[in-house]
């Protein structure tokens, strides 16, 4: 077993990075080389904006590498739960805003030509118990009839074709949500990016930055560069002069396992449907089948702000109880990779986008940002470049969390809170 993401081992590396000392004034300098500011590097450059990307490590080393491999419409939360929080038009706009994700996934991929196996599969939210499914039999009704009629709803009867799995209770199905090879797709469109006139710089971590006269200098252990704008797109991986974002940020372990490829005997006892899942209870799974067939299985194992081999090796022992637990006929299935990740969330799970403290920013996409986070990076570079502001979540409030000051010393009791409702919910 790996402990290695399946889409970075199975990807083809990126060579198109910028070699040398970083130096030069840019139009605009995006912080994050991952699916939000590699997708706004690519729409400025195509635009004619001198752009340069500041990415930490290698691109699509962070959540872009290291997710599920999703791209699901929707809302994570229930479109009843965001209308009472947002208001209805907000909760639309957010609502269309995913499906628009979508839609601009499936666009790059067709315009640069990259081989990612994007597949619109739809979406199953499985209802781990037999109230859940009474809540997303609601839920559906009103999305249905309001919002999004590529839906319906499965008793449990007839999840055996989607399924196999005697664990679940029912299911609502998002017909316009697809899936992709995160590995091959983030790599196609920093070489996309970088093919418009973008330039990327990886292995440069910004470290501080300095603002005079309206002009940003952002220092790296490489060199520095300025800019007339800053796009911060760090997500979870956020560190350096943007303490900001940190406080509002909280780095939550996202942990997964992928099998051995399945045989077709397999698949079909347990995957026919071949969609996306994820189960219904706040500490649930999502799942898929990989390109080759392996079973791409997740979840927030641990409640942890950290992710290396050993807290990998505890994680990837929960998920294949989990596993074992809803597919009995994989239980002794060989696991070839295990990795984690952050996921960049917020207090109310809602994502967060927008100009503040001088910079431009999109993150805290809790969990839902594949799809979301391509869509995003083109609409902030849009507004920067002074276009018709498409923000759904513009001027959305977005306190500082009390008591956090970066280091999220309090996630042990959001995991026994939740833990609890998913025992007596």
């Amino acid at each position: 077993m790996k402990f290695k993401s399946y889409w970075h081992e199975t990807a083809p590396a990126f060579d198109g990075g910028a070699e040398g000392p970083i130096e030069g004034h840019y139009d605009v300098a995006v912080v994050g080389g991952g699916f939000t500011g590699l997708s706004a590097a690519r729409h400025l450059a195509k635009a004619g904006v001198r752009v340069v990307v500041l990415e930490a490590g290698q691109v699509g080393s962070g959540a872009s590498g290291r997710n599920g491999g999703h791209l699901n419409n929707g809302i994570a939360h229930s479109y009843l739960a965001a209308k009472s929080e947002l208001g209805s038009e907000r909760a639309k706009a957010l609502y269309r805003a995913f499906d628009d994700a979508v839609d601009t996934i499936e666009q790059i991929v067709g315009e640069e030509k990259i081989e990612c196996a994007f597949r619109r599969a739809g979406k199953l939210k499985l209802a781990s118990k037999p109230a859940h499914f009474d809540a997303i039999a609601r839920n559906f009704e009103v999305v249905n009839r309001e919002i999004d009629p590529d839906t319906a709803l499965i008793n449990a009867a007839a999840l055996c074709d989607e399924v196999g799995s005697t664990a679940f209770h029912g299911a609502m199905l998002s017909k316009k949500s697809a899936m992709m090879h995160m590995g091959r797709f983030v790599t196609g469109l920093a070489k996309a990016a970088v093919r418009h006139g973008a330039t990327v710089f990886e292995n440069a971590p910004v470290t501080e930055r300095r603002l005079a006269n309206s002009r940003h200098e952002l220092i790296t252990p490489r060199g520095n560069v300025t800019a007339a704008n800053v796009f911060v797109a760090t997500g979870a991986y956020t560190s350096g002069p943007f303490n900001y974002f940190r406080r509002r940020i909280v780095p939550v372990g996202s942990f997964i396992i992928a099998t051995r490829p399945l045989s077709e005997s397999e698949v079909a006892a347990s995957m026919p449907g071949n969609r996306t899942c994820v189960t219904s209870l706040n500490i649930g799974n999502y799942f898929r089948l990989s390109p080759d067939n392996r079973l791409i299985f997740g979840g927030r194992a641990r409640f942890s702000a950290t992710s290396d081999q050993r807290s990998d090796a505890k994680s990837g022992a929960i998920l294949r109880a989990g596993l074992a637990q809803i597919f009995p006929r994989l239980a002794d299935v060989e696991v070839d990779y295990c990795w984690g990740g952050l996921v960049d969330m917020t207090k109310d799970r809602f994502p967060r986008a927008g100009f503040v403290d001088g910079t431009w920013f999109a993150m805290g996409y809790s969990g839902h940002g594949a799809q979301l986070s391509t869509h995003m990076g083109i609409i902030i570079a849009d507004a920067i470049m002074g276009k018709t502001d498409r923000n759904p979540l513009s001027g959305l409030e977005w306190p500082a969390i009390a008591g956090h000051f970066g280091k999220p010393w309090f996630l042990p009791l959001v995991g026994l809170y939740y833990r609890t409702l998913d025992r007596f919910q």
